[in-house]
């Protein structure tokens, strides 16, 4: 990889214009990735908002962040402003805790990839106030590697982390994920008690919504296919159900939302969750979301061998459990908040029951038959009916030349 002009991202001030040429360790990488990588004190919103004033510029084309870069592609990165604040980001080390915390989550290592657990409350990158995560303290500690993320969990979620070690490892990976190639399972407690059975979750989400600036997910039959699957695993009285989710496609917040959407919002959530049932479980002593990534599976691509990974429960939340079984142990102790959150999901199927369509009847057209037997009218309404038929005037023949008619006289009241 080469560059044309150089940028001093140290001046705090503006840098000049780069030209990079990118190299075979770069093919196949999204174009946003690969910005990421080459400005990493950039926040990613000041990345999103060059690509998409089209100021980056990929073989001299305008072009967006999801776009593929091949070996030899020429980008420019344009001027930009480097704030004094993120060179002191960039220039202060990562915190040695840090650092020691997340290298004591690895739980598996060979020569292409790490698997760690990650922790809850631990970012998988900087950014959005956090100025470190799991990606740079692995990077300060291996500074020899070339280390990215394969997938991404949430700060507040715990579990199975994939980071490459090989670029080639990434492409792979990346690949498969767009696949929808891997095996992902977590472990969650829901509001309530979980009545669907082995229940699969089909709802499109949005995942591109914004609320005060908060990426917030939602259902949407526009959205991207998204698809969960739902198995009870222990339930807690009429209190709170643990299940496992198998992820069947990788979209953001997915089983945050399709849990809510299921009437069964996951413990903990502040975003998507109940906040008199929150209020609930903190009571009890949960003190985070409760949701973890136990268990990803998947075939290698290169040396085609099934490749598995586990993270059993968190020592806190194991403890959580056993309060909450003795705390429901006597069945009467009931959720709080909403009833299911009105929930289109039933028991028996996913989608809400449609409505069944009004007959159309037909208009009768005036004197035709009816089956049915006209009711019988009042005094009143038998003297109007007979002086409507006094105004009818019928024919009966002729005579001495000259038409004769009779005129008909009600048999009626008079």
């Amino acid at each position: 990889m080469g560059e044309s002009t150089s940028a001093s991202a140290t001046s705090g001030t503006r840098t000049t214009a780069q030209t990079v040429v990118l190299g075979p360790e770069d093919a196949g990488q999204r174009l946003d990735k690969v910005l990421a990588r080459l400005l990493p004190t950039m926040p990613r919103s000041h990345l999103f908002r060059l690509l998409r004033k089209g100021e980056v510029r990929l073989n001299g084309k305008r072009v967006s962040g999801e776009a593929r870069v091949a070996d030899g592609d020429s980008l420019r990165i344009p001027p930009h402003h480097v704030a004094p604040v993120e060179v002191a980001v960039a220039a202060r080390p990562v915190p040695q805790r840090l650092r020691e915390l997340v290298e004591a989550a690895v739980i598996l290592e060979d020569d292409r990839l790490l698997v760690l657990d990650k922790p809850s409350g631990v970012a998988v990158h900087g950014g959005s106030g956090q100025s470190f995560g799991v990606i740079e303290a692995l990077r300060a500690s291996r500074p020899k590697e070339t280390l990215e993320l394969v997938h991404r969990l949430d700060r507040d979620t715990s579990g199975c982390l994939l980071v490459a070690r090989k670029r080639s490892t990434l492409r792979s990976l990346h690949a498969m994920l767009r696949e929808d190639a891997f095996d992902k399972r977590y472990l969650t407690l829901l509001r309530g008690k979980w009545e669907l059975g082995a229940k699969r979750i089909d709802a499109p989400l949005d995942t591109e919504g914004r609320v005060g600036g908060e990426r917030t997910v939602r259902v949407d039959p526009m959205g991207k296919p998204s698809a969960s699957e739902f198995r009870v695993v222990q339930f807690f009285g009429n209190l709170a159900t643990l299940v496992e989710v198998q992820l069947l496609t990788g979209r953001t917040h997915q089983i945050r939302v399709h849990a809510r959407y299921a009437g069964h919002p996951v413990a903990g959530d502040d975003k998507y969750g109940d906040e008199a049932f929150n209020a609930q479980m903190r009571e009890l002593g949960l003190g985070r979301l409760f949701l973890h990534a136990h268990n990803i599976s998947y075939m290698d691509p290169d040396r085609h061998v099934d490749v598995s990974a586990s993270a059993p429960l968190p020592a806190d939340l194991k403890e959580f459990l056993g309060r909450l079984e003795e705390a429901s142990a006597s069945g009467r102790l009931r959720p709080r908040g909403g009833a299911r959150l009105d929930s289109p999901v039933r028991a028996r199927g996913q989608e809400p029951p449609r409505p069944v369509p009004r007959r159309k009847v037909a208009k009768k057209r005036p004197g035709a038959a009816s089956g049915k037997k006209k009711p019988a009218l009042g005094r009143r309404g038998a003297a109007m009916a007979a002086a409507k038929r006094a105004k009818r005037v019928a024919p009966v023949g002729k005579s001495a030349g000259r038409a004769s008619r009779t005129v008909r006289r009600p048999s009626g009241n008079r």
